[in-house]
């Protein structure tokens, strides 16, 4: 199934980049490894994590304090966030 990023996703993955690799160079590219390695699996098999709220299922990226939250569509899964953990919860999509 084809995977979409929304723009706010995409907002969220630079501005996570920037930061990280403003902490320590090349701390951006671990990142954006990670949240790769998080949506490897939503792709083989998108119903894989539970729904968490209304229609959007969540994925912890591992050693960031991220989750990505996406949703099963007809023909496409759609990454709606990236979403910082540390956030208040309320911003969630």
């Amino acid at each position: 199934m084809k995977l979409r990023y929304t723009e706010r996703a995409k907002d969220d993955i630079e501005l996570a980049f920037v930061w990280y690799e403003r902490q320590r160079r090349g701390l951006g590219f671990e990142f954006l490894d990670c949240v790769e390695n998080a949506v490897k699996p939503i792709k083989v098999s998108p119903e894989i994590y539970m729904m968490v709220h209304s229609n959007f299922r969540r994925s912890v990226i591992r050693r960031f304090p991220f989750s990505v939250f996406y949703t099963i569509e007809t023909t496409e899964i759609v990454v709606h966030s990236v979403f910082d953990n540390r956030q208040d919860p309320e911003k969630r999509p």
